[in-house]
Parts: structure tokens; C-alpha cells; sequence
């Protein structure tokens, strides 16, 4: 069969999947009306991890299936994005590493509106000037992000989803290894590169800024500096790469979280996020945690902050597989609340992959 024969079929076949593609927008938005009316959420976790999952299984042709994924979300972000179109905040500015995290869940058709910190992606949702935030929560190396924990002590907004991002980190400048003399990252950043950075600028002044991308705009604007960052900001701020994947660990996975107001219905396959703070008295953390064994319920991480209302007073933040609507978690759930000088249940969401 000739080229021409062979991109003739392609164009036919691109028109039916652009005719059915329009088909599923305009049922997509009837939903999407029928939500608005109802009072629901305009995204739904639940019902996007099942969908992604039967298209995946379904799938027995030669697309891989990260090639699916990433196909069915832009066209469900294309969806999202009818009429009135998502708004998403972020830990910005753009390409920052939060940033790409929210288009690997969100797609890039919805409106993403960076934010100068974790504070104001709360904040943003809290005034209704945005549906959903993204906010870093924990990296596998460096562990909890503080500032997002301390966010939950005070704010009743959910945690509706999560996002597991494999970070990979870049020297970038435009001058050479040699006669840098500076480097810009984020404070994590540089705790994930610190033995690279030993052996190979251990002379050079590290200077911590709010993110990478901010790291990647103040080198460009030195001939000694360099920035810790993603290939993203070398092509937005035209910096050169100078070393690629810094980081000391090749198995370098920072999760996200997105928060919104309400918490999705249950896949089977989820995580509940609670929060609770306890009397001061021997073997209490003890006593708060056996609900979890008695009914089964494996945990999946436990991390303490201090209240800052009073001297060795913690918040207990623990992470355990279920959902809320579980009997087993619900039983455990009322166990633990009654012990708790406070609780809160942060959400539940589906496990990320």
C-alpha cells in the first residue's frame, strides 16, 4: 500500500475520532450541569481512577499503557475545561515541580493560577477563588513537608486525591561547572542532592529560595551562578543543562496532595488521611494507634508537629489504608475520637500509583 493510501486512512480515522470526541464533551458537560444542579464536585477521583482503569485493561493493542493515561486525561481535562473551566492553584511559579504534578493530574486544558505559597493554595480554595489546590506533602528522601501539615491544623478543607511525582533534579547555568560560584534551589532540593553536590561543589555558596523555578530565573541573570531544577525551567528560562539527574537517590518520588471541600466516594482502593492530638500520659501514642490493629487497618505513615500553644504538645498526622465509609475504619475511627483531646479527619482519597 503507497504513503498516500496509508495517510488517507489516518485522516479518516482522525475525523471519526474527532466527531466522537465532541459526542463525549457535549455528554460530559450534560454531567457536568446535572453536577452543578445537584450541588456535587466537578471532579470526581473516584470515577477517573475507574475509568483510567478499565481503559488500561481494555486496552490489548500496542499503546503502552502511560500512553493511554496520558491521552484519556487530557481528554477528560479537555471536558473539565467546557464552559466554565477548572481552576487549579499551585505552589508556583510555573514549572516548578508542584506545577508538573498538577498537569499530570489535571491535564492542560484547565486553568492553572500559581501561588506564592502553601498558604495561599489554602487560601485560594477557602475564598472559592479557585475548585482545587496542589501542595507538596512528603518526598521519599527528605521526608514530611512541615508547612503543609501545619496548614490541616486549622483549615477544614479535604484532601480529595494524591500524586506521586518521580523528581528528577539538574544543575542548570550558563557557564561552566568550573566557575560557578553560587547555586539557587529550594531547601528539599538541596537535602536530595547534598552528596552530589559534596563531591562537586563543595566550595560553592548554596543559597535557599522559595522554589526551583525561582532557583532557574535568578541564575539566568548571572554568569557565576546555577540553579537546582527541572528540564521545564532550563527551556522556560534558557539555561543550559550542566549535569542531569543530581540527585543522590535514583528512587526519588515526591507525593502531592490536591485538597478541595468534600471527600470522594470510596474505589476500593483508597487512603484516609486523620489528624489528632492526646493526653500527655505514659503509653498514650500506644493506646491511639492498637484501634488500627484491632480492626486491621494498616498503616502507611505516621508523622508529629508541635502545637505551638504549648510546650511538648503534638499533633499526630497518620495515613492508613481505607475509606471513611469502611465499617472496619469507621469503628476504628470512633475508637480513636474518643481518646483524642482533638480529631479531624483530613480525607479520603484514592491511593495514587
Amino acid at each position: 500500500m503507497s504513503l498516500q493510501n496509508l495517510r488517507k486512512q489516518i485522516d479518516k480515522i482522525d475525523s471519526i475520532i474527532l466527531k466522537l470526541l465532541n459526542e463525549r464533551i457535549k455528554i460530559a458537560l450534560a454531567i457536568k450541569k446535572l453536577k452543578i444542579k445537584n450541588g456535587l464536585e466537578p471532579y470526581t477521583p473516584d470515577r477517573e481512577k475507574a475509568l483510567l482503569e478499565r481503559l488500561t485493561e481494555q486496552n490489548k493493542g500496542i499503546l503502552k499503557k502511560d500512553s493511554v493515561i496520558a491521552i484519556f486525561r487530557e481528554i477528560m481535562s479537555a471536558a473539565l475545561a467546557v464552559e466554565r473551566p477548572l481552576r487549579v492553584a499551585y505552589l508556583g511559579p510555573a514549572a516548578t515541580f508542584t506545577h508538573l504534578a498538577s498537569l499530570k493530574k489535571f491535564g492542560s486544558s484547565v486553568t492553572y493560577i500559581p501561588q506564592n505559597s502553601i498558604s495561599d493554595v489554602f487560601s485560594e480554595i477557602g475564598k472559592g477563588c479557585v475548585d482545587y489546590g496542589v501542595v507538596p506533602i512528603e518526598n521519599s528522601i527528605e521526608g514530611a513537608v512541615n508547612h503543609t501539615l501545619d496548614m490541616f491544623i486549622d483549615s477544614d478543607l479535604k484532601i480529595c486525591s494524591e500524586i506521586s511525582l518521580t523528581i528528577s533534579h539538574n544543575l542548570l547555568s550558563n557557564t561552566s561547572i568550573k566557575k560557578i560560584r553560587r547555586v539557587y534551589s529550594n531547601p528539599q532540593v538541596f537535602g536530595q542532592c547534598r552528596s552530589w553536590l559534596e563531591a562537586n561543589l563543595s566550595n560553592v555558596e548554596l543559597i535557599e529560595v522559595s522554589s526551583t523555578t525561582k532557583a532557574a530565573e535568578l541564575a539566568s541573570k548571572s554568569k557565576s551562578a546555577a540553579a537546582i531544577a527541572s528540564i521545564v525551567a532550563s527551556r522556560i528560562y534558557r539555561l543550559k543543562i550542566i549535569a542531569e539527574r543530581i540527585e543522590d537517590y535514583a528512587d526519588n518520588v515526591t507525593r502531592f496532595l490536591v485538597i478541595g471541600n468534600s471527600i470522594p466516594n470510596s474505589t476500593r482502593e483508597d487512603k484516609t488521611s486523620v489528624m489528632f492530638s492526646i493526653k500527655d500520659r505514659v503509653g498514650a501514642l500506644y493506646n491511639m494507634l492498637s484501634p488500627f490493629k484491632k480492626n486491621g487497618i494498616n498503616l502507611t505513615k505516621i508523622e508529629s508537629r508541635p502545637s505551638k500553644k504549648k510546650a511538648w504538645d503534638y499533633y499526630f498526622f497518620v495515613d492508613f489504608l481505607g475509606h471513611v465509609s469502611d465499617a472496619k475504619v469507621k469503628k476504628a475511627l470512633d475508637e480513636l475520637a474518643k481518646e483524642c483531646t482533638f480529631f479531624k479527619i483530613l480525607g479520603s482519597y484514592p491511593v495514587s500509583e
